[in-house]
């Protein structure tokens, strides 16, 4: 069967819409410090938050099979209204440290019917090339989870609270695309019913324990990374007092190069396999951790930000890789679960790593915050070669 030429662009612009909820937060954190007397550990707490939430909504997705049971377009739309709305009404005054924890922790739960759930759209409509298709995918969520920090940056003297005004409008609009011009998938097998034995069924393939494993350690890094992108520039003004840019603007290009990073991939895999190239920026990523005191401490200004640009690179463009190998070593027809419970165990992980930063950095110099994450790539390494 011929895919309609639409179907691709049109899942990467609402993943990117959707998506754009993810760190919205995050950009706007310094106002909302002000605003409502925020901790210093605001940061980790809210980002934690959120991935709580996604993990919540995952697991409960992975219980009940929902991605593989009802119509994956249907149930990306209801979550990206959802979502809007938990992001609109934390712009409320009359909100407090809890409620806005609450909300991003509930706006997390709705991002569960969005990323993986988009997976398994496009895993239905690409069984071929489907490391090329993820990669496009992968890279509009690593745009989108950029984007709020390019707002924020041009944003000039508009309030804080049109960032997450924007951000929900957009959430929208990739709802209602996905809804009205992408039906089910050629390569859709639905699910027989409640099947939740499959949380744990899946993990019995010794190819997918393998994905699985990789992924999680590439989890280890990833959101943390992103999270202490702007602390990690500030830091480094600090040491270097002399030294001037803007952290949102570079924060967006740090995060961003990523997108671009997840397409090239998702083409090199294609010639030289999933795995292989999975493995490579797992590697190299885990070496940027090891090197960043070096980068920190000694490197002038442009080999900085050049450093980070490439971190950026590599810290992501073997997620779609390992997204693939997940849907293929996966019995069709509990893919969608098995994209959700590996999401659900991957982002559980982010929770460790993002505390222990938001620990470590009131314990240790800035310069040497990013060496717990090499942990990940290690482990995530020695679990996908192993496999």
């Amino acid at each position: 069967m011929k895919i309609p030429r639409h179907i691709l662009p049109v899942i990467v612009i609402a993943q990117f819409c959707c998506t754009s909820l993810w760190f919205a937060g995050n950009a706007v954190m310094a106002d909302l410090v002000v605003d409502f007397s925020l901790p210093v550990s605001a940061l980790g707490n809210l980002t934690s938050a959120v991935q709580f939430g996604f993990i919540a909504g995952t697991l409960l997705f992975a219980l009940l099979t929902i991605a593989d049971r009802f119509s994956p377009a249907k149930v990306f739309f209801a979550c990206a209204v959802l979502g809007a709305l938990f992001n609109v009404v934390s712009i409320g005054a009359y909100n407090t440290p809890f409620t806005l924890l609450l909300l991003r922790f509930l706006m997390g739960c709705s991002l569960a019917g969005i990323y993986p759930v988009g997976m398994k759209i496009a895993a239905d409509y690409y069984a071929q090339g489907l490391g090329k298709s993820l990669g496009y995918l992968v890279g509009a969520l690593v745009l989108g989870t950029a984007f709020p920090h390019l707002l924020q940056a041009f944003s000039g003297d508009w309030p804080w609270r049109y960032v997450l005004l924007i951000t929900s409008g957009l959430a929208l609009l990739g709802g209602t695309l996905m809804l009205v011009l992408v039906p089910d998938g050629p390569h859709r097998r639905a699910g027989q019913g409640l099947d939740v034995g499959a949380f744990f069924s899946v993990f019995k393939d010794r190819s997918f324990r393998a994905a699985a494993f990789g992924y999680f350690g590439h989890m280890w890094e990833l959101y943390a990374f992103w999270a202490f992108v702007p602390v990690a520039l500030l830091a480094y003004i600090q040491l270097h007092p002399a030294v001037g840019f803007s952290i949102p603007v570079l924060s967006f290009v740090v995060i961003g190069v990523g997108g671009m990073a997840c397409v090239l991939g998702g083409y090199l895999s294609l010639r030289f396999g999933a795995r292989k190239i999975a493995a490579m920026a797992l590697a190299l990523s885990g070496v940027c951790c090891l090197l960043s005191p070096l980068f920190f401490l000694y490197a002038p200004a442009v080999v900085f930000a050049l450093f980070l640009v490439f971190w950026g690179m590599v810290v992501v463009a073997d997620s779609p890789l390992f997204s693939t190998l997940v849907a293929q070593n996966a019995p069709a027809e509990k893919k969608g679960t098995a994209l959700t419970i590996v999401n659900c165990l991957g982002f559980s992980i982010t929770i460790l790593s993002i505390q222990l930063l938001n620990y470590l950095q009131l314990e240790v110099a800035p310069a040497y915050l990013f060496l717990a994450l090499a942990v990940g790539p290690v482990l995530g390494l020695r679990g996908l070669l192993q496999g």
